[in-house]
């Protein structure tokens, strides 16, 4: 008899997941429903999938349709046909930004709920409900005409009471509101839920027909979507399997003979191995799809780096999907695929952050619109930050709010009996679904038409996105293709192709074996001077090469994993460095150990190590190893299969005559570092591209600063990739008008910076300026600039200030009497040269000039930093510390005094919640150093924004890497503004 019930889905207004849900209508003697969430079909699937597993409830499926928070029609589909033409009706009303009509269009396979009070006529599909509450509008009214379209509506959003007070917090926080400002007909009523067994047919005893078109309505409806899990993803390339396999198996071959040569047996060995696994678990259009995308992105002249578990493919490698060599590196192909996978292997595809929207519109032509959606993510009110907005509902001050999302303030916190009632509010919500949103890359490609199994949105400036998450589509039988973008592709791409401009050089950037023998690139990378470069540029990872002193390829890929948080505080770090400063300390449990993780001293790193010791240790073979891997980090498909694991490791090692100790101290290490160990095959996918960045670095390091600048930078703020480009002896001019486009300008040694970075500076004028120039020549100066830009003054003004007009050879002073005297007489834009060239009159100015100084302040308020003069110029006081950073390391335990220059910060809380810091800083001669600021110091001398600080403080020594522990601390004046004084 429920028609109309809705799960947490039902976003900010329903309160139960659909486990409470299904045991909430069985516990109330329901034994079949209908789902029908607000505007979304989310959680259908799961619906359908949960109920059958209880058994006891038969599951029906529709949507809720809502316009402005009104409902307008519920719509309850027959079978999957119907449910299709629910999300077909939705999914053109989101995408098309379509307002839902009054009235949905004829739906063959679907029924039409309307509230009581619609007077339209009613088509055949169509019905009326009506609440228990709303009966007595039918006494002395004649019915006969709607007598068969009535049917009981007893809409579902809560559990109870409680769950009510619930859902009024969630209304308030969705209307942005307070608890008292929430009206009626926001929220549902308090009697919105499954009633007692039996309560609500006696509601309607008076009116048993209405009763009986309630039934014979779900008597029609029969979920009609196939039990079990079944792959949905497209079921071929070519469109036929025997193809696909004869296909896959020609490309691979040919590119075994690309990758390998045609003697390497242990190439050939693997690639037939894999082949068969991938062809009888059906993965072979899943491979021809990663492949078909790559292909089209390398005829585009785009760089891609393939990255994850499919980098441990032979096959991925052979067809150009990844570029790291899992034979050399000695990867498991089980990490990546294996007949027991309990979860869809994925390949993670990168492109320039600029490229990856080209790649994605290519897929969904490619496959169809019908059949490509992106993927979903979903938010919850996990974040500590919603106890910000409970306390807005609750309408506490800002203050009150802020103290308790002090994380310092904690302990005190506990005693207040407010926030007491706020964390028991967000402990109910905490697990809610709070907001649809888009996965960072993830695509399907279905068989069917997606909108079988979801209704489409889409977000801004985004494409068609699924309802639901990676998980749910897992289960349902997706297996997705990660598209992603990152910044450094796009460095790498556009550095290669201003070195070919401005030096004439073609340069192969995947010559990436070459460069991993390159001794000045790996000296480099032992001093941590990698500023710019992909995923090693951070203080923490820099710190952590200086500390390796990284100087192989195969060290940055251990580098590129223990850098990870779980595994940093694990205490594997710290043990891999000092095994790796002193070898000779290593000692290994067993021989297996020291043959299998010589590479690691021990320590098991990767997730591959894992594999390796219940492989080689335990005699397990390699599917079962990943299966107890995955388990181990909280993935197992069931604790039964889990324990049997455990059991077979244990059963191998005794067989294989290990020694009992011996067996329990493995087992106690694999399980330990088996829940934070990471990918092999992702860090050396990371390390393939850290050394492409470090090779431009090294021997072309003013383009790549060049192209880091213009791809937004990287881990820093903008001025320190400035700084970088004039390390490599370029000359960075000012913005220029004549010279400058909307990004960094380089020809030869000379930098312009781009028009971009100026603050303030419409983005119309950004575009127009060097496109005026290239169409119509030079600006001949100011008038003809203003002529023929049509620039307003305040606009005008901030190209002035920040020495946009240098090439007129006159200063910022008579630029700007110049252009507040010909802006006020309205100087008209024209759009074509002019006919007849003017003269304007010219006035004697008294003397008027500009300080480099006045000009620093200028470029600090409209670039965010001073080109003129350093920041260590603007500084009141001469000193700049009688320790520089080069000489650190020689000066271990001494008390010193440094002047740094902030770069950044890192805040940090300790196990009992208290705030420590660590900062990073150059020296007046450019070199960095970090500091290291405990819970002591912090609340006395806190940071306080960027400038020059004095520092006081011990230097102390980690695996050779100097620091300063922070004991005083404080930012140093700056030279007044000569135009303010």
């Amino acid at each position: 008899m429920y028609l109309n019930v809705h799960s947490w889905y039902s976003l900010r207004y329903g309160t139960m997941s659909m486990d409470k849900l299904i045991a909430e209508a069985s516990s109330r003697g329901v034994t079949r429903m209908v789902l029908t969430d607000i505007n979304n079909s989310t959680g259908v699937m799961e619906f359908i999938r949960k109920c059958r597993k209880f058994e006891t409830i038969t599951p029906v499926c529709g949507i809720e349709f809502r316009r402005d928070k009104k409902l307008l029609y519920i719509g309850i589909a027959r079978n999957r046909e119907g449910m299709r033409e629910l999300n077909d009706f939705l999914t053109e009303h989101n995408l098309e930004k379509k307002v839902l009509p009054d009235h949905p269009p004829l739906f063959r396979h679907a029924f039409v709920v309307y509230p009581l009070g619609y007077e339209h006529t009613l088509r055949t599909n169509e019905f009326l409900g009506i609440r228990a509450d709303e009966l007595h509008l039918l006494y002395n009214r004649d019915i006969n005409d709607i007598k068969d379209s009535l049917l009981v509506l007893q809409p579902v959003f809560v559990s109870d009471r409680i769950e009510f007070r619930l859902h009024e917090y969630l209304r308030a926080i969705d209307l942005n509101t307070v608890l008292s400002k929430v009206r009626p007909e926001d929220k549902c009523r308090d009697t919105d839920m499954f009633l007692m067994p039996g309560e609500l047919e006696a509601k309607f005893s008076k009116y048993p027909f209405i009763l009986d078109n309630t039934r014979r309505l779900l008597d029609q409806c029969h979920m009609d979507y196939p039990e079990g899990k079944i792959k949905r993803n497209r079921k071929t390339f070519t469109g036929n399997q025997s193809d696909d396999r004869a296909l896959l198996q020609k490309l691979a071959m040919e590119g075994m003979l690309y990758r390998y040569g045609k003697n390497n047996k242990e190439a050939q060995r693997r690639l037939k191995h894999e082949l068969k696994v991938i062809n009888d678990m059906n993965f072979c259009s899943y491979f021809l799809i990663t492949w078909d995308i790559i292909r089209y992105s390398m005829s585009r002249g785009y760089y891609h780096v393939g990255r994850g578990s499919g980098a441990n493919s032979v096959v991925a490698y052979c067809l150009r999907i990844t570029d790291v060599d899992p034979i050399e590196l000695d990867l498991y192909f089980e990490r990546f695929l294996n007949e027991q996978c309990s979860s869809a292997p994925d390949f993670d595809l990168d492109f320039s952050w600029d490229e990856r929207e080209d790649v994605q519109d290519y897929i969904f032509k490619r496959y169809g619109s019908a059949h490509t959606a992106l993927l979903g993510t979903m938010t919850t009110f996990r974040d500590r930050s919603v106890i910000r907005e409970i306390g807005k509902v609750m309408g506490l001050p800002k203050t009150e709010i802020d103290g308790f999302t002090d994380r310092s303030k904690e302990s005190l916190n506990r005693d207040n009996e407010t926030f007491r009632k706020i964390v028991a509010i967000h402990s109910l919500m905490s697990d809610m679904p709070n907001q649809r949103s888009i996965h960072a890359g993830g695509v399907l490609i279905s068989e069917e038409p997606i909108s079988y199994y979801t209704a489409l949105d889409l977000p801004p400036k985004g494409m068609p996105v699924v309802q639901w998450d990676m998980y749910e589509a897992e289960e349902i039988g997706y297996d997705k293709y990660d598209i992603l973008s990152q910044r450094g592709i796009g460095h790498i791409k556009q550095a290669v192709n201003l070195i070919e401009e401005n030096q004439k050089r073609k340069i192969d950037i995947h010559k990436v074996k070459d460069f991993m023998s390159d001794p000045l690139l790996n000296e480099r990378l032992k001093r941590g001077d990698t500023i710019g470069c992909f995923y090693i540029e951070s203080p923490a990872m820099r710190q952590l090469l200086n500390k390796l002193r990284c100087d192989s390829y195969p060290v940055l890929v251990a580098a590129s994993s223990i850098i990870r948080p779980g595994v940093a505080s694990s205490g594997m770090m710290s043990t891999y460095i000092r095994y790796h400063s002193r070898p000779e300390e290593v000692t290994y449990l067993h021989p297996v150990l020291a043959e299998k993780l010589g590479e690691t001293y021990g320590v098991m790193v990767y997730q591959e190590d894992v594999i390796k010791v219940c492989i080689h240790f335990a005699g397990m073979d390699g599917s079962d190893a990943d299966v107890l891997r995955r388990g181990m980090s909280g993935k197992y498909r069931s604790r039964v299969e889990f324990d049997r694991l455990i059991d077979r490791f244990f059963e191998g090692s005794r067989k294989l005559g290990r020694a009992e100790e011996t067996i329990k101290e493995v087992w106690r290490q694999v399980s330990s570092f088996a829940g934070y160990s990471f990918s092999k095959a992702h860090s050396a996918s990371f390390a393939v591209e850290s050394y492409q960045s470090l090779f431009l670095k090294t021997y072309y390091p003013l383009e790549f600063m060049v192209a880091v600048l213009n791809n937004y930078g990287g881990f820093y703020t903008r001025w320190l990739y400035v700084h970088e480009l004039q390390k490599t002896g370029a000359k960075v001019h000012l913005p220029c008008v004549n010279e400058s486009d909307d990004v960094v300008n380089v020809k030869g040694s000379e930098c312009w910076l781009g028009l971009f970075g100026i603050q303030g500076l419409e983005n119309g004028l950004v575009d127009l300026i060097p496109e005026e120039r290239k169409r119509n020549g030079p600006f001949l100066g100011l008038e003809d600039f203003l002529k023929r830009t049509g620039i307003k003054l305040d606009q005008a003004i901030i190209l002035i200030r920040v020495g946009a007009f240098r090439f007129t050879r006159k200063n910022k002073k008579e630029l700007l009497w110049d252009v507040h005297a010909l802006l006020s007489t309205k100087v008209k834009p024209i759009n074509g040269t002019e006919l007849f060239q003017v003269d304007v009159k010219h006035y004697q100015l008294p003397g008027l000039s500009t300080t480099q100084l006045e000009d620093a302040y200028h470029e600090l308020e409209l670039l965010g930093y001073p080109l003129s003069l350093s920041m260590f110029d603007l500084l009141k006081t001469s000193f700049r510390g009688n320790v520089m950073a080069r000489q650190m390391i020689a000066l271990v335990g001494t008390v010193v005094r440094m002047v740094g220059l902030y770069v950044c910060e890192k805040t940090v809380y300790t196990k009992t919640n208290k705030k420590m810091w660590f900062g990073t800083f150059l020296d007046v001669k450019g070199d960095f150093f970090d500091t290291v600021h405990f819970p002591g110091s912090t609340p006395s001398y806190p940071f306080r924004g960027a400038g020059c600080y004095l520092i006081e403080g011990k230097i102390v020594e980690d695996f050779g890497y100097a620091g300063l522990e922070v004991m005083r601390f404080a930012k140093l004046e700056i030279k007044g503004n000569p135009v303010m004084e």
